[in-house]
């Protein structure tokens, strides 16, 4: 059995899988975020381990049998996290999450540095671990000078599990200090923001072995010794290796509250000027390229408020076949946009509209903003040399026919679905367990679902969805304009 725990910022899920990689069972234990200061995000790590003792805890009440034949851990968690502790492993101070945005103008500050961009492969963020150590040792120095180790929340999880401080690379490519080609911590970087590398964890792949579970613990689950910890993954790569997104061309696109464009790469291929993420994968010598949008599903459900009508009954009154785009288009920028504006403070908009505008018109709209917000992330990807033929879908919006039929539009590219499955982070963490303890091939465990449904483009709309994404594409510097 292998076992894989993903520390989300709503909860941490643990998943126990056996070595032909069927699901045995899952639990959780929720987690919540305090907001002490506007664009603050924290979180207290000793909640951390709370939320997971609570899903393992779980897992054992009905799979004690199982969870007692666990030979790998993997880990999986959400990036970005400063988790400061000092000599002894104290924590510090809570954990600054990665959505947290207080440290907007030293990211700016580094951002101007051209080493970082140079070496890294991507924009210094306000939610990147570094702005928030320098905004640490400009707002609580007497912190910052007992700063003995800077841990990311899954690898703060893996010192309670085993005692070792250890990281993998594709959360540490999260950080603004990773030499992301060379996979290796750069101490230049981290010299910018006034660290050395003895204060970074070591660093191995998240197909590695990277720890053993301490006794006490695997005593207290039932388990026996020598169980191995992997390296693990940052959540979007863990997806991906849930996914079997690992090899070169292959790619997801994630409905979520956001959207994500992910797509493996066989080579280091930066592109900052479009904003879009060139991250190390899990697997050794592979990388990933990620274009984030900040609103998909959370528009629509933002328009659903608006209009007092479900998600669901405003893409029904759109019916199955997708239509022409009209004369309304919509700008998702909600929260600001990422990929590929960098654009915090800009905000979305709906222009053409006239008194025929209906609320599916609107609907329409706000569905093809996101489709176009996607197409925007592909061709900053593509800008950066990434070649793509299909895409799988997955998250919510992915339920929506309509809207799958307008994304695969907007791209000219077929979106697969895969089979029902849970194939997240908690999924991919399992498999780097499995692989990290019995060495099997990465790529042999790491494969794609079976696809139930391929939604190919609407070949006869493909030239009217291209003269509107051009359209969309005129608006963001009228309103940048506008705005200033």
């Amino acid at each position: 059995m292998y076992l894989g725990l993903d520390l989300g910022t709503s909860g941490v899920k643990a998943m126990l899988m056996d070595g032909e990689q069927r699901i045995i069972g899952s639990a959780s234990g929720a987690l919540d975020v305090d907001r002490p200061h506007p664009g603050w995000s924290e979180q207290d790590p000793a909640d951390w381990i709370r939320a997971a003792e609570e899903a393992i805890a779980r897992l054992r009440e009905t799979h004690a049998q199982a969870l007692a034949a666990v030979r790998g851990i993997g880990l999986s968690g959400q990036m970005h996290g400063a988790t400061l502790l000092d000599e002894g492993d104290a924590v510090l101070r809570p954990c600054i999450l990665w959505n947290d945005t207080r440290s907007f103008r030293e990211a700016a500050a580094l951002d101007g540095d051209p080493q970082f961009r140079a070496l890294t492969g991507n924009i210094v963020f306000p939610g990147f671990t570094a702005p928030k150590l320098a905004w640490v040792r400009e707002n609580e120095p007497e912190i910052f000078a007992r700063v003995r180790w800077v841990l990311l929340p899954k690898d703060y999880l893996r010192l309670w599990l085993t005692g070792e401080h250890m990281s993998e690379m594709s959360d540490s490519a999260g950080t603004s200090w990773l030499e992301t080609g060379k996979r290796k911590w750069s101490a230049s970087l981290l010299a910018a923001t006034h660290l050395e590398e003895r204060q970074m964890p070591e660093l191995v792949e998240g197909t590695d072995a990277a720890g053993t579970l301490r006794p006490e613990l695997a005593a207290r689950w039932g388990m026996g010794p020598g169980v191995v910890i992997a390296g693990g993954a940052g959540d979007n790569a863990a997806s991906a290796c849930g996914m079997g997104t690992v090899g070169e061309g292959q790619a997801f696109v994630s409905l979520g509250t956001s959207g994500v464009l992910f797509a493996a790469n066989a080579s280091y291929l930066p592109n900052p000027e479009s904003a879009v993420h060139a991250f190390c994968h899990a697997l050794p010598n592979t990388w990933h390229q990620m274009g984030v949008i900040l609103s998909a599903t959370d528009a629509l459900n933002w328009h659903s408020g608006v209009t007092g009508r479900s998600a669901a009954e405003l893409t029904s009154e759109l019916g199955e076949s997708l239509k022409a785009p009209g004369s309304v288009t919509f700008l998702p920028y909600l929260s600001g946009e990422r990929t590929p504006h960098n654009d915090a403070a800009i905000r979305g908009v709906f222009a053409g509209l006239g008194h025929e505008s209906s609320r599916a018109v609107l609907t329409q709209a706000v569905l093809e903003g996101v489709s176009f917000a996607i197409r925007d992330s592909l061709e900053a990807l593509r800008a950066a040399g990434t070649k793509l033929k299909r895409v799988t879908a997955i998250g919510g919006g992915s339920r929506s026919r309509y809207w799958l039929s307008s994304i695969a539009t907007a791209l000219n590219l077929p979106v697969d679905l895969p089979a029902d499955g849970d194939f997240g982070a908690a999924f991919g963490a399992a498999r780097l367990g499995l692989i990290a303890a019995t060495g099997a091939d990465p790529a042999a465990v790491c494969t794609a679902p079976e696809t139930a449904e391929t939604i190919a483009p609407e070949a006869s709309l493909v030239p009217a969805y291209e003269d509107a994404y051009q359209r969309y594409r005129r608006l963001y510097p009228a309103i940048k304009e506008a705005a200033l």
